[in-house]
């Protein structure tokens, strides 16, 4: 889910309409990629959060006040406090069909614009003036784009445009049909092909106008009917071409799973705003700083500590079980007495008393009085071999509570370090798949939906990425990481996979020292003066059959002592 063209243009006019003519009175450094302004116009304060967070950046007006959410500024907030803090924003504008936002400022003699360009993966908030970039959020260097280097003290260069699309607010049949002749996959599906060769199309919205036209959003494209597709065009696109805007999201048990500036008709749930701000702030949830989200945190990790309760007295029971191996002696004693005595057993006996040690007492063994001394043996010798095959598998079972007690120290560390409202919705679900937390409303809905991505770092022309939770350690290590590059994890504490790609250069152990202190600043030691991490190639770590999500084992590991530190020690940042 993203901010697609559309919903821009829907942005643009209600910052027109609401903010226009105002003065920014605060910069408030919200995360490390946002920044919010408090604008105040028409006697009113508005809040606007703009966000580069390469995984769900957006832009959008807040109900609340923004608070800080960062213990020191950002180079990007020191600089927009200087340039921007009571100025004027004089417009808001966006180039045609781009997912890219611009607010002009005036301050004194100086023409200050922001840009932001929400897109996934390639966003970035910059700060311009006469045309420079004076900072951005994301440093683009050389060795990552050699055609747009988004540096300070660089002229601004816009992306690319789009080229070669259809215009989607007025096409004809004859081009719908020529568009549809032209698919030559038989796989391709409609949804695919609509946000390839139409202006401003995102997924979002070809799924709804493929639902209109089929009642099927995995129609394949050689199937859909050229005039049913081209009416839908003309019901969904035609009202944002006038900018007719009709924002809304769709929830569904608690859960808001997209917004949209046109009503949504394949997901249940639709509800209408006023204003699209108000609902990508539904989607994403109220945005405020890390110390707000402490009362949020409160009924999650409860959750976690039943867990560890939970798990905590199954260790102890069959821990308790495999020591005490009493009974299935009396099992085994009482069947071999029965056989010993067998002969001198009388018809209807209930009951055997003998000595199985000369200095022991004596057993008390019941008989059933129906079945024959050697089938009472037989019984006793069956229930003994039961509870000895059970004994047996009860190592493994300890292991694996070992494995869930080890699985909810990671998710109450994902807990600690989440910074968001998806990171803990991350935890939240985590918990409820395992059935310790119940699927409560309230608590899913502040989640939002989005979802963060690990963190990505340069330095020195290194890749470095980040797990901060258990489902992104996940992700950095089996899908990110290659066999070869470097693996570090703050030894025996829940914490951060961290993965230096071997890009065939030597790795400098400076670097590897850099990057696990990183490592221990991302774990559960974070405030030791001195933490031991782990250092492997990834080839020898394996996941941990049946555990949760970034469980592992590892070998061949060296080690390294460091003091944590966050990814600031790099001057060139996070990406």
């Amino acid at each position: 889910m993203y901010i697609d063209a559309f919903t821009v243009a829907a942005l643009v006019d209600e910052f027109m309409d609401t903010l226009v003519g105002g003065r920014i009175q605060d910069v408030i450094d919200v995360d490390a990629t946002g920044i919010g302004l408090e604008i105040y116009n028409n006697r009113e304060r508005h809040y606007l959060y703009l966000s580069a967070d390469r995984q769900t950046p957006r832009v959008h007006l807040v109900p609340d006040k923004l608070r800080r959410g960062l213990q020191r500024p950002t180079q990007m907030g020191l600089l927009m406090r200087r340039h921007i803090e009571g100025g004027r924003l004089v417009h808001v504008s966006q180039p045609k069909w781009e997912r890219i936002l611009q607010l002009d400022i005036e301050m004194g003699d100086e023409e200050i614009s922001i840009i932001i360009e929400p897109m996934p993966r390639r966003s970035n908030l910059l700060l311009i003036r006469d045309g420079i970039i004076l900072d951005c959020v994301h440093r683009v260097g050389p060795e990552e784009n050699r055609y747009r280097l988004l540096l300070p003290n660089h002229a601004y260069q816009p992306p690319p445009p789009l080229e070669g699309r259809l215009d989607p607010t007025q096409p004809t049949l004859e081009q719908v049909e020529i568009m549809l002749s032209k698919v030559t996959d038989e796989k391709l599906k409609a949804v695919q092909l609509l946000p390839r060769v139409l202006y401003g199309f995102s997924p979002l919205l070809a799924r709804e106008v493929v639902y209109r036209a089929s009642g099927d959003i995995n129609q394949r494209a050689q199937d859909v009917d050229p005039a049913a597709l081209h009416q839908a065009l003309h019901d969904v696109v035609a009202p944002l071409g006038r900018r007719d805007w009709q924002p809304g999201y769709a929830e569904a048990d608690g859960i808001v799973e997209a917004f949209s500036v046109y009503p949504l008709t394949y997901i249940k749930g639709w509800q209408p705003s006023d204003r699209i701000s108000d609902a990508i702030t539904m989607y994403y949830g109220i945005i405020e700083g890390p110390e707000a989200y402490a009362e949020a945190k409160k009924p999650v990790q409860a959750a976690i500590e039943e867990g560890k309760i939970r798990y905590g007295a199954k260790l102890e029971s069959l821990e308790r079980g495999l020591k005490d191996d009493a009974e299935r002696e009396h099992l085994q004693h009482s069947g071999e007495l029965i056989l010993a005595y067998q002969y001198g057993l009388e018809p209807g006996q209930t009951e055997l008393r003998a000595q199985y040690n000369v200095d022991e007492p004596e057993l008390v063994i019941k008989l059933d009085p129906d079945l024959t001394p050697l089938e009472n043996a037989q019984r006793y010798f069956d229930k003994y071999n039961r509870a000895k095959r059970a004994q047996q598998g009860v190592p493994q079972l300890i292991e694996d509570v070992q494995q869930d007690i080890a699985y909810m120290d990671q998710l109450e560390s994902d807990l600690e370090m989440a910074a968001n409202w998806p990171e803990i919705d991350d935890v939240i679900q985590a918990l409820q798949a395992r059935g310790l937390m119940g699927r409560d409303k309230k608590i899913q809905r502040m989640g939002g939906g989005g979802r963060t991505a690990p963190l990505r770092l340069t330095h020195d022309g290194y890749v470095i990425w980040v797990g901060r939770n258990s489902r992104q350690n996940e992700e950095v290590t089996f899908k990110k990481a290659n066999s070869q590059d470097l693996w570090l994890h703050a030894r025996g504490v829940a914490g951060a996979h961290v993965v230096i790609r071997d890009d065939g250069r030597h790795i400098p152990e400076s670097l590897i020292e850099q990057v696990a202190g990183i490592a221990a600043y991302y774990s559960k030691a974070k405030t030791e003066a001195s933490v031991i991490v782990d250092v492997t190639r990834v080839k020898y770590v394996k996941k941990i059959k049946n555990a949760g999500p970034g469980m592992v084992t590892y070998r061949n590991e060296q080690t390294v002592t460091v003091t944590p530190h966050s990814e600031e020690v790099f001057a060139d940042g996070a990406r």
